[in-house]
């Protein structure tokens, strides 16, 4: 496959706001369902083995009118356009949300979802904060149980073991292929453009799984087909943007700026578990166990046993990462609570950092650009290897 077809594909499911791809999945065969979801630790094997098509939101890059009448102005950009895509008309392919606990934001889109759109399913998911199996474990079973019981409810499929174990192997796959494509941005940067890389898992959104993973695996070929250029830029690790999403145009003024990323924390809801889930035996119970003991971890749960900064700076040395960006969506209260410890924990590796927050309708790059070329230029200059 070339790679610029699969490229403009991405593009067109990135700038479709009006859910195009999941309304004609849905008028491809009568009765099917689709239930979206926000942006992270949201188990989509659930939603899938009801047979209902996951749908990720991530709000968009669009003018505001009727969203900011619901909300103050000093929180996050996400919830107001959330709110303008649904009240637009560009999300009634949904028949539902999912609404999972990340923040106090979120939980309040979800009282509002309820009040603007009784008739379709709203649901707060809510996530253990503890995480021994005997209590942690035990709730979150039953959050899970209950989740599958609604979507067998919607969509008239029963969910059963067989049918949920199938689901986790599609995508235990396709985090795998995904997976696969980091580490080979971080081996070779200059093969996968993070520009491309976000693009493509903007498009697993909106995808069924089944094609996302195709559409992957054509990718990785058609990029080891390629002969790009290797350029002298600086190898950046970039966190903050665990769930409002930067525009395109922030990625790629990044990396005209001479950077390459070779982690980040976008898109995580396609890859929150860092490690496949368990193939057999309970279905539940294997997703449960997975987000105990792998789970990525954000600043929207507790870490009660592990230093705050120490998965960021592990991650930059494995990545061989030269410095850090701390990229946060403006008001995010958990990623701007928590980056002065991560600050700390990188400044005390002697890993150096830079950071800047931004909105999803950003429009202007130019000063975020010169700021990071600023930043990739003297890691270059000053930071010996």
């Amino acid at each position: 496959m070339e790679l610029e077809p699969i490229l403009q594909h991405c593009q067109q499911l990135y700038d479709d706001l009006a859910l195009t791809n999941v309304r004609e999945w849905k008028a491809a065969q009568p009765g099917r369902k689709a239930i979206g979801f926000m942006p992270i630790y949201v188990p989509r094997e659930i939603v899938h083995a009801a047979g209902i098509l996951p749908v990720g939101l991530m709000g968009g890059d669009m003018e505001i009118i009727r969203g900011d009448a619901y909300y103050q102005s000093y929180i996050c950009h996400i919830p107001r356009s959330t709110i303008e895509l649904a009240v637009s008309g560009r999300l009634d392919a949904l028949d539902g949300m999912i609404f999972p606990s990340i923040c106090d934001v979120i939980r309040n889109l979800s009282g509002m979802w309820q009040l603007m759109f009784p008739d379709k399913y709203s649901r707060y998911l809510d996530l253990p904060q503890n995480y021994a199996p005997d209590i942690g474990g035990a709730f979150y079973r039953a959050e899970l149980r209950t989740l599958l019981n609604d979507m067998q409810r919607i969509s008239g499929v029963a969910a059963t073991n067989e049918r949920l174990l199938d689901s986790i192997r599609l995508y235990n796959e396709n985090r795998a292929r995904v997976q696969a494509l980091y580490d080979l941005r971080a081996e070779q940067p200059w093969r996968v453009p993070t520009s491309e890389l976000y693009l493509l898992l903007r498009a697993g959104n909106v995808l069924p799984v089944e094609k996302h993973s195709a559409l992957l695996a054509g990718y990785r070929a058609a990029v080891e087909a390629l002969d790009r250029p290797q350029l002298d830029n600086s190898r950046i690790v970039l966190t903050g943007a665990f769930c409002e999403q930067p525009p395109l145009g922030l990625i790629r003024a990044i990396e005209r700026a001479g950077c390459y990323v070779v982690d980040d924390d976008f898109v995580l809801g396609s890859r929150w578990l860092e490690r496949p889930v368990a193939e057999s035996g309970d279905g539940i119970a294997n997703l449960a166990q997975a987000y105990l003991d792998h789970s990525v971890q954000t600043a929207s749960v507790y870490i009660a046993d592990r230093p705050k900064g120490e998965a960021l700076v592990t991650k930059c040395r494995q990545r061989k990462g030269e410095g850090v960006i701390f990229c946060a969506a403006s008001f995010c209260d958990p990623a701007l609570l928590d980056q002065p410890m991560l600050a700390k924990a990188v400044e005390a590796a002697a890993i150096p950092y830079t950071e800047f927050k931004y909105a999803e309708n950003t429009g202007q790059f130019q000063a975020i650009k010169e700021q990071t070329g600023t930043f990739s230029d003297s890691l270059k200059l000053w930071v010996q290897p």
